[in-house]
């Protein structure tokens, strides 16, 4: 007697299996979806920076809005107020800390603006840091900058002293001006000439995540969908025992 044993395996998932693949491949697929919206938008917002970075610059007399769009370059014409000075803080170059100055500014068409004139070098924290203003009238070429994003704020101990400049973690605005007691504009702007005389370091860092780095984040999110549907369909499959026996008679 000869005993043969076939090995198939049939595809029977169990209801925790069912379960987890169900609730977890939808999140899975939603967030890469997400992720590629995202990339879209900032390819978007990318081309428009472009675009207005390439265009001539405008004063604010020449703007049809009082607002003028995100990144549309400017030609600002007026004075600084040479006390009010602002520091954000926590701000880095070539792994060196310093901050961003941050200073009021009034043009010519009467408007008090928040200009970012660049970073400077910050290292030791008990000395005391000296910001030197351009006096007389003064020609800048700027860009519009998008609102301050809302993000983890710490405390701006020496925002609420009486001293100036004044050491801030987070741009608010309104805040900004009540400070200052002067109607700063509900948008700023930055320094974008280094040859300027109120122009501190320029090189301003990149978006904070370009659409790239998102369609990258994308093609993860499905990479795991993937890994996790295959991995239900291996664990899904159970062996099935199949036997045939065989009953050979010889005679003598």
């Amino acid at each position: 007697m000869s005993e043969t044993i076939t090995q198939r395996r049939r595809f029977a998932p169990g209801l925790g299996l069912w379960l987890f693949t169900l609730s977890l491949l939808p999140v899975l697929v939603g967030l890469g979806l997400w992720q590629f919206d995202r990339a879209a938008q900032k390819q978007q917002q990318e081309r428009q920076m472009q675009e207005r970075q390439q265009a001539p610059a405008l004063s604010l007399s020449q703007l049809e809005q009082s607002r003028p769009a995100n990144w549309q370059r400017l030609v600002l014409t007026g004075h600084f107020d040479r006390q009010r000075i602002w520091l954000l803080d926590n701000r880095t170059r070539d792994g060196a800390a310093g901050v961003e100055v941050l200073q009021a500014f009034q043009d010519d068409s009467g408007q008090w603006l928040l200009i970012n004139r660049g970073w400077m070098p910050w290292p030791d924290r008990s000395d005391v840091i000296q910001v030197s203003t351009p006096s007389g009238r003064q020609q800048l070429l700027a860009e519009a900058l998008p609102a301050p994003g809302s993000g983890f704020r710490l405390g701006d101990a020496a925002a609420a002293s009486a001293d100036w400049p004044r050491l801030i973690t987070q741009i608010n605005l309104a805040e900004l001006s009540q400070q200052a007691g002067l109607p700063l504009a509900s948008w700023r702007a930055r320094l974008i000439e280094p040859s300027a005389s109120a122009a501190l370091r320029l090189d301003w860092p990149d978006l904070p995540m370009s659409s790239s780095r998102h369609t990258g984040y994308a093609v993860q999110w499905f990479c795991l969908a993937g890994a996790l549907f295959v991995l239900f369909v291996w664990a899904g499959l159970r062996p099935e025992s199949r036997g045939n026996n065989n009953n050979d008679e010889h005679d003598r």
